[in-house]
């Protein structure tokens, strides 16, 4: 009985830290950057984009170049925003029995 009891104090404190975490991770934010810094999108612990800023000097540009820039920049917040995610994930179930490539929270 004392292991079941021991077993959901585990579970109760680690549903509490999953939160804690998932708090965090809403707070974050993260910037891509693409073309040596012309264009940078900010993103949310969440992935909103909450930010984009240009390059004053992109603007007389192909349009097509700027579209291409954002897209790029928006994926290096992306990346970035995950691996952040996995490392903070990381920490929290470290010692854990998991078994490899399992995606957490469920």
């Amino acid at each position: 009985m004392k292991d079941i009891m021991g077993m959901m104090k585990a579970a109760q404190e680690m549903k509490g830290r999953m939160e804690d975490l998932q708090n965090q991770i809403a707070e974050m934010t993260v910037e891509g950057r693409s073309g040596g810094g012309m264009v940078t999108v900010t993103l949310s612990g969440k992935g909103e984009m909450k930010g984009l800023k240009i390059d004053q000097s992109l603007i007389s540009d192909d349009i097509s170049v700027v579209e291409d820039l954002i897209i790029a920049a928006h994926n290096d917040a992306k990346g970035k925003l995950e691996y952040e995610t996995n490392a903070k994930m990381q920490e929290l179930t470290a010692g854990l029995p998991l078994p490899p490539g399992l995606k957490f929270p469920f």
